[in-house]
């Protein structure tokens, strides 16, 4: 049927804003400052063919993802297994691709009865039953890092299994927050299967197809006209992340080839490292979705992401090395390799359109995590934050300072409030890293320096990347300050330090963080 481009417009800003009220019901729903505060989250509503209709602000190396559970579940047990009402859970490193601790949430969406849709989530849940609290930054297999689930019922019409969250409870530490969390996906599912439905009662199943088909088409033309604007040819770049956390001395490599042709682009991921010992892989969907996001970054930012987005765009992924994981390798800290991954795709094509790159930011997430027990409280705690730093100068500007990394876009760092409110530690200090971004025409954005003080004896764990390589410049820029970490004044254990797990600190304390700067751009000389 013929549609309007006034109706097609409305119904396309209403799956969005469907998204959007999805992601605000979890947000306010959830237990943990991972969520509410950090934001640790994204959600996406699917068509039948598990493609993305909209997808809410999150984080965007969920981009394209999350339908990679609804359709694995369907593969796995027929198109008949979707039910009314039902619920579903999925945590599987191998099928979603990220650690055990990001939940997939996801409900089938029925008009009549009809399936016509999903409704999904992927959170952080703060702990799995790992053999460290929170996870672990020295794990060597999927077993240490806790409670894994394949595809699993957990509402069945409409009602709790209460055999399926016993399992839950029984299998992790903070059971009444995490069951708080899964219940709070829950209910961003539900708002997605209302919000889905009344678009539905409104316009009628002929109406929506049309539109979908014609957002569809749309942003493929979109797509495609951007990719013919790039010079046809192959590019390439290769990063190293610094270690495994278990082997210190050995980097490994990423390396991206990007082939251009036409209105089409290949992002060949194979000649990367094989699987690690330590938790830096990840399963094969999340390098396809990191590949996406770097795609996303330079070819058509503006274009809202839906399932037209990608599809001239072809990922390949070599199965057993670190970027295509397979059982039992440890995948904690996937998204180390991924943040490489994404500059390194904006790296590769610097050349062909060196007027939107901008050169490497501080790169990782730079966790830091304590747990022990809350002497205000007398219970247990575990804590993760990010830590924010500095983004890569561009053609026409400074790199952004103090920024989140663009692996996890709307993720926030803890406010000082919520972690002195919550935890026993004190923040010290939380100020600018003054010249850590690299000089150029265009310098690199700073980091941060955020200075804890322990108020009760208890374990820290570190995750810091790019300290063997930081954040590179481009076209003559310089790299940024690498992070460093330091334990009490004068005491500096950079390579130890950096990648710490269960690290017992005491009272009185004093952990130094200070994040990396971003690239510069440019001769610095012509600044």
């Amino acid at each position: 049927m013929n549609i309007s481009p006034v109706t097609t417009e409305i119904i396309r800003s209403g799956l969005i804003q469907a998204a959007e009220d999805m992601n605000m019901t979890l947000i306010r729903s959830s237990y943990t400052p991972t969520i509410y505060e950090g934001k640790d989250c994204a959600v996406a509503l699917l068509d039948r063919e598990h493609r993305v209709l909209g997808q809410s602000s999150g984080l965007p190396i969920f981009l394209g993802n999350l339908e990679e559970c609804t359709r694995y579940t369907e593969e796995q047990f027929g198109a008949d297994v979707w039910e009314p009402d039902d619920v579903w859970v999925l945590n599987d490193s191998y099928i979603g691709g990220t650690h055990l601790n990001d939940c997939t949430v996801y409900a089938p969406i029925f008009v009549g009865a009809e399936l016509v849709g999903f409704a999904a989530s992927r959170a952080h849940w703060i702990d799995m039953g790992s053999k460290d609290p929170g996870g672990s930054m020295d794990s060597t297999s999927i077993y240490q890092e806790g409670l894994r689930m394949r595809p699993t019922r957990i509402v069945a019409a409409g009602v709790e299994r209460p055999d399926m969250l016993g399992l839950i409870e029984t299998n992790v530490r903070f059971p009444y927050v995490t069951l708080g969390d899964m219940r709070a996906q829950i209910a961003c599912a539900r708002m997605g299967v209302r919000r889905l439905g009344e678009l539905f009662a409104r316009y009628g199943a002929e109406t929506i197809a049309a539109a979908r088909a014609e957002i569809f088409a749309q942003t493929e033309r979109l797509e495609r006209e951007r990719l013919a604007a790039i010079p046809d040819g192959e590019y390439a770049a290769t990063g190293y992340l610094d270690n495994d956390a278990i082997d210190l001395e050995t980097p490994l490599k990423v390396t991206v080839r990007i082939t251009v042709s036409g209105e089409r682009m290949t992002i060949d991921l194979t000649d990367c490292a094989d699987q690690a010992t330590g938790p830096v892989n990840c399963g094969s969907s999340q390098a396809v979705s990191a590949a996406r996001v770097g795609y996303k970054l330079l070819i058509s930012p503006t274009v809202s992401l839906n399932g037209g987005s990608f599809v001239p765009l072809e990922v390949r992924v070599r199965e057993g090395s670190m970027l295509g994981a397979r059982e039992p390798a440890a995948c904690q800290y996937y998204y180390s390799s991924l943040g490489m991954l994404i500059d390194l795709v904006v790296k590769a094509l610097a050349p062909a359109m060196p007027e939107r790159v901008a050169a490497a930011s501080y790169g990782d997430s730079m966790i830091v995590q304590f747990a022990g027990d809350n002497p205000r409280t007398g219970e247990p705690f575990v804590t993760l934050e990010a830590t924010v730093g500095g983004w890569g100068a561009w053609q026409g500007g400074d790199g952004e300072t103090a920024l989140i990394n663009n692996v996890n876009g709307s993720l926030r760092d803890l406010p000082i409030e919520v972690v002195e409110t919550l935890y026993p530690v004190r923040v010290n200090e939380y100020r600018i890293r003054e010249g850590s971004g690299g000089a150029g025409t265009w310098r690199g954005g700073d980091g941060v320096i955020r200075e804890y003080v322990m108020e009760a004896d208890q374990d820290l764990s570190l995750w810091w990347e790019r300290s063997v390589t930081p954040a590179w410049g481009a076209f003559g820029g310089e790299s940024g300050t690498p992070p460093r970490v330091t334990l009490n004044p004068g005491t500096v254990r950079a390579r130890e330090m950096l990648k710490a797990n269960s690290l017992r600190v005491r009272k009185g304390d004093v952990l130094r963080c200070e994040s990396g700067g971003g690239g510069g751009y440019g001769d610095p000389a012509e600044r």
